[in-house]
């Protein structure tokens, strides 16, 4: 079986060489329109008339107008882009698969959410300030102010490889973790709740981290009535999507105390601008959209995307599938 491959990502030569020496004997077409950005969306591309699998980012509305496209394998784990009505009814209609790259992002997101809260609980944040203003060295104070994770409340909004990544890593710290999903699987590790029960959730939250995806439920999913909900003092962390959270009830909810702290790893919109109060406000602490980011993040997409062209080839169940 040969296979005719698009692909619109952009590698460095040494994944672009893996990808050209491990597809096989599959023809493997690379768009002219190339981009490095996994956020970007991509203009459609006539070249992807032919393929029967996109690897990339593949223009949505576009790939419903390729008749022989079977499969997309996105670069990405948010699919906000192919989650529409149409798309998954014509899509899957005619038998296509759309897979995400969940398990490439599960681990470093994961690990960006716990040193997040190690730097909360150890107030490293706070010493780094001291190191770059005043070098004042207030042992007292900040030993008071420091806390440990071992068994506090965790409630996780959204239980997908993220979430299920990172209750493994807090662990060894037996905090106790509530997983809020609209459907639960059954099978989960943890104590799960349906939405009708968040608010009781929240009331005993320690940390509360927001790992939903971008859709027409969850967006100002986190609003002022839920912001309110939360224990007094507790620490908000958000590694899903920006347009899940109200920014404006956020920035109240931190110049109030309501929330202790709050990590942001993404916003709205992005990039922040320099003027938003958010990088000003009380206890806030941003970093760029790089929580899914790590140096080998190229080679494990490319695995990632071999490893399920290996079971497509044999007709297996593909990892990561959405539709």
């Amino acid at each position: 079986m040969s296979l005719t491959i698009w692909t619109n990502a952009q590698f460095d030569i040494p994944t672009r060489q893996k990808l050209l020496f491990e597809k096989g004997p599959h023809v493997l077409v690379f768009s002219n329109q190339l981009s490095a950005s996994n956020l970007a969306k991509a203009r459609p591309d006539p070249a992807m008339l032919e393929a029967d699998v996109a690897f990339g980012q593949p223009d949505p509305d576009f790939a419903l107008q390729c008749p022989r496209l079977r499969w997309i394998h996105l670069t990405t784990a948010g699919y906000t882009r192919y989650d529409g009505a149409a798309f998954r009814q014509t899509f899957g209609s005619r038998g296509s698969v759309l897979t995400n790259s969940s398990l490439v992002y599960n681990e470093p997101c994961a690990e960006h959410v716990l040193a997040f809260m190690m730097a909360q609980a150890r107030q490293l944040m706070p010493s780094l300030d001291s190191q770059r203003a005043d070098r004042a060295w207030p042992t007292l104070d900040r030993r008071a102010a420091t806390s440990l994770l071992l068994e506090q409340n965790v409630v996780l909004l959204g239980f997908g490889a993220i979430g299920h990544r990172l209750a493994e890593l807090l662990a060894p710290f037996r905090v106790k973790i509530t997983a809020v999903r609209r459907r639960p699987a059954g099978d989960e590790n943890v104590t799960v709740v349906t939405e009708d029960k968040l608010v009781e959730a929240l009331a005993t939250a320690d940390h509360v981290v927001n790992i939903l995806p971008e859709n027409p439920a969850t967006v100002g999913f986190v609003n002022a009535a839920r912001l309110a909900a939360i224990k007094p003092g507790a620490i908000f962390y958000n590694v899903g999507r920006g347009t899940t959270v109200d920014q404006d009830a956020l920035l109240a909810a931190l110049q109030s105390g309501q929330l202790g702290a709050a990590y942001l790893d993404v916003t709205d919109p992005e990039p922040l601008p320099p003027e938003h109060p958010l990088w000003s406000a009380p206890n806030c602490y941003i970093t760029p959209h790089s929580a899914g980011g790590h140096r080998t993040e190229p080679q494990r997409l490319v695995q990632h995307f071999l490893d399920n062209l290996r079971r497509f080839e044999k007709g297996d169940a593909l990892l990561d599938r959405v539709i």
